[in-house]
């Protein structure tokens, strides 16, 4: 699937960053174009493999080259006063070499927050082809502003968009590391997980080997549908790939993206991997029988994508989601020691995080009702003393 790809804020940016650099390092060639849009100078300074003559500093005039300070309606100012100049850079990509544009947020911030969906409503006015986000949510405990950021940035980008898909924070936190290890994880997870999703039937990702069941970009579209919420799942094993391997080895098999043992069987395998990636492994987590639409990619060398695993696996995903629509392919990859399983859930509806997600929005705005109005008692308290001394 062809993307002409544009990152908001400093989330935006540092993800763009890191799918051009797994679209370059794996050959995938699904990044047709990438802009990276920003208030701030020095997040667009700290990218390494955006392009200078694609990084565009806007809003200026409001706040010299400094950011938002985590302030959406500045982030939209910021956006709406340089929006010529950021439809002229996305634009220098023809419309005709493109499946879709996808812009990619981090929705508790300022900059990306307040600006993405007027991107996305600009590009939707001027093109035909979809317009997808791609939205970060803040974890519960960076705090009830960014949540509430958050909360009222997504109603607002899921208007402007066909589909948004959601990485939740907070479910890929791990404990023991530091701050930046931490995100450096999370930005690692997004590039693969959509990278995979992204560049699957791509000529330049398969080097030759052609799929049994191609999905291509009308497979990604369709099941991304026209409005709404969408999540990943992902989930991969390691093969063994020793020639010396016998019939023990095969019977104890081997060790998955989280250390659990599973069969060397490729069916098994394939069945296995889209369970855990179904029930475990989403970008955001909720009920799988409230998707409307869902597709299964399985990625791996050709002689361990077992069709009939792929056919039992889809079957599985039906039952699971209770889902017509459910699409189902193969990504060969000659040059992989990883079977992989990617399974996208479309307009999901039964999502706990996001209805927690409002109700901290609500708290935080209350909390601010009320510093609001203890300041505005001491000035009249404070008013009340000069009154007597006078």
């Amino acid at each position: 699937m062809k993307l002409a790809i544009v990152g908001v804020g400093q989330a935006g940016g540092k993800i763009l960053d890191r799918l051009l650099e797994y679209d370059t390092t794996r050959n995938t060639g699904f990044v047709e174009h990438a802009v990276a849009i920003n208030s701030a100078k020095t997040d667009l300074t700290g990218l390494t493999n955006v392009p200078q003559s694609d990084r565009l500093l806007v809003g200026q005039s409001i706040v010299s080259g400094h950011g938002t300070g985590t302030d959406p309606e500045i982030g939209e100012q910021c956006v709406r006063e340089d929006i010529h100049e950021i439809t002229d850079a996305i634009g220098r990509v023809a419309a005709s070499e493109i499946d879709a544009f996808l812009i990619i947020a981090g929705l508790g911030g300022g900059t990306g927050s307040g600006g993405s969906p007027i991107i996305a409503d600009r590009l939707g006015e001027i093109y035909a082809e979809p317009v997808y986000g791609l939205g970060i949510l803040p974890s519960t405990d960076e705090g009830g502003i960014y949540n509430r950021n958050a909360a009222n940035s997504l109603q607002r980008f899921v208007r402007s968009t066909q589909s948004v898909l959601l990485f939740d924070n907070g479910a890929a936190k791990t404990g023991g590391e530091t701050l930046s290890e931490g995100y450096r994880d999370i930005n690692d997870r997004i590039a693969t997980r959509f990278g995979t999703l992204f560049s699957a039937g791509e000529i330049e990702a398969m080097d030759g080997n052609i799929a049994e069941s191609v999905v291509d970009s009308s497979e990604i579209i369709n099941t991304l549908g026209d409005g709404g919420i969408t999540t990943i799942g992902y989930a991969s094993e390691q093969i063994d790939t020793d020639e010396g391997g016998g019939l023990l080895d095969r019977f104890r098999g081997s060790k998955d993206s989280d250390g659990l043992q599973s069969s060397g069987d490729a069916t098994n395998r394939i069945t296995s991997l889209v369970r855990r990636a179904t029930l475990g492994k989403l970008t955001l987590p909720c009920e799988p029988d409230s998707a409307t639409r869902a597709l299964l990619i399985v990625s791996g060398p050709p002689d361990q994508l077992s069709r009939k695993g792929i056919d039992s696996a889809r079957d599985w995903l039906e039952t699971e989601t209770d889902c017509r629509e459910v699409r189902a392919g193969d990504y060969p990859l000659a040059n992989e020691d990883r079977v992989a399983a990617i399974v996208v859930l479309s307009g999901v509806t039964d999502v706990p995080r996001i209805e927690e997600m409002q109700e901290l929005a609500v708290e935080s705005d209350a909390e601010i009702q009320r510093e609001d109005e203890s300041e505005f008692e001491a000035l009249l308290e404070y008013g009340d003393e000069a009154d007597r001394s006078e």
